[in-house]
């Protein structure tokens, strides 16, 4: 069957490393802590939530389709390989480099590098490792990689698709986005700082994405009507423009302090809560995109930044702390824009190489099957019929650093 590929993803992806990339160097400069814009640089940890919504739809769809074409579910173990084969390649040349070429304030055990290179370290108490501290969100969504094929099964399975069950499947898929704000919640009332990196404290933020992938799918085929959501599709700026309002809001003491100081339980459950409406509101009109936001988002500048996405992602503390160390700390203290352009340019050219020698050379002689993949061939007359972009990096993340150093 032929694939279907969602072009203003590809924008949406590189504006989330710019996010990342953002909030990281906010921290180091200063101004994420004290500065006219400390709220908004701290905030742009929402890059998280936005990658995870996206990881939500891309991947949770090929289900979805062939639940409505009953025709067979895509293949677990071409699944998982494909996931590795995106991820993992990159991943080790990280976590290689860190350990070669970032400077330490401490010693650092072999044993922090290998859980780092294996996405274990969000299960062990040990600081991470200088310049790969922003994988623990790759550490959550490898967890999601593998319980996917349980949740699509188990939200797609055992009757044909009607619109009672469409509507009852999104119902649940909504009280998911619940379930991180509480577990958010209980993490801080209960002091245990490390379970707020695992997995159910996100679950919401991926359901957005599925959520998306099923009323999209869903609405496509007819099985249901015309909604507000159809109408909100048609004026993108005015659904963005909702998610700067909310990110604004988000930025002040409602959603807990700008630093890694711990917020109280109701902060905790209100910036995941608002990270959740963010998400949701920034990848919906990329979902079903007008003809300009598909230009804008997927043009060809769109498609090589969400290709070079996952890269910037990688190494961009790494080259943070090769230019602070090259030029001098004391020079960039303060200049957000200098050191935030010097570390983009490091960090771009850095993940176009990965890329386009490592890392799609590989998954192009890896994925010889690719029936994980299927979406319909009678469905989205909206989108294009180029391949759909299931390789995309989804991950991302991006806790807010440590000041000075840590990060």
């Amino acid at each position: 069957m032929r694939r279907t590929r969602f072009p203003a993803l590809d924008g949406l992806r590189a504006v989330g490393a710019l996010a990342v990339l953002g909030t990281h160097i906010g921290f180091h400069s200063g101004d994420a802590l004290h500065g006219p814009f400390s709220g908004l640089l701290a905030r742009l940890d929402v890059g998280v939530a936005i990658f995870f919504a996206i990881s939500g739809f891309l991947l949770y769809r090929p289900w979805v389709v062939a639940w409505f074409e009953e025709t067979e579910p895509p293949l677990v173990l071409p699944y998982l390989r494909n996931r590795a084969l995106r991820i993992l390649p990159a991943l080790w040349v990280v976590v290689l480099l860190a350990g070669l070429v970032v400077p330490h304030d401490r010693a650092v055990s072999w044993v922090v590098y290998l859980r780092h290179a294996t996405l274990t370290q969000i299960y062990a108490h040990d600081p991470p490792a200088d310049g790969l501290t922003q994988l623990w969100s790759l550490a959550t969504e490898v967890v999601f990689y593998l319980l996917l094929p349980i949740l699509a099964k188990l939200l797609t399975g055992y009757e044909r698709p009607t619109r009672r069950g469409v509507r009852w499947r999104l119902a649940v898929l909504a009280t998911f986005t619940l379930l991180g704000p509480a577990w958010m919640a209980g993490v801080n009332a209960g002091k245990h700082a490390i379970a707020g990196l695992w997995l159910p404290g996100y679950l919401g933020w991926f359901a957005v994405g599925m959520a998306l992938a099923l009323w999209q799918v869903a609405r496509s085929s007819g099985r249901l009507g015309p909604s507000a959501l159809d109408t909100l599709t048609k004026l993108p700026g005015t659904v963005w423009a909702a998610a700067v309002a909310l990110l604004v809001i988000a930025s002040t003491p409602v959603a807990g302090p700008f630093s890694l100081i711990a917020p109280t339980p109701g902060q905790a459950f209100t910036k995941s809560l608002l990270y959740t409406a963010i998400a949701a509101c920034v990848i919906l009109p990329a979902v079903t995109p007008t003809a300009r936001t598909a230009k804008v988002l997927g043009g060809r500048v769109g498609h090589i930044a969400g290709d070079i996405s996952y890269g910037v992602f990688l190494y961009h503390l790494i080259v943070l702390s090769l230019v602070e160390r090259l030029i001098g700390f004391e020079l960039f203290h303060g200049q957000l824009a200098l050191l935030f352009f010097s570390t983009l340019a490091g960090s771009a050219a850095l993940a176009a190489v990965s890329y386009y020698c490592l890392e799609r050379p590989i998954m192009r002689r890896g994925r010889r099957d690719r029936s994980y993949d299927v979406s319909p061939v009678g469905l989205d007359k909206r989108a294009s019929a180029q391949p759909n972009r299931t390789d995309a990096w989804t991950t991302p993340e991006v806790r807010p650093a440590p000041p000075a150093g840590q990060g």
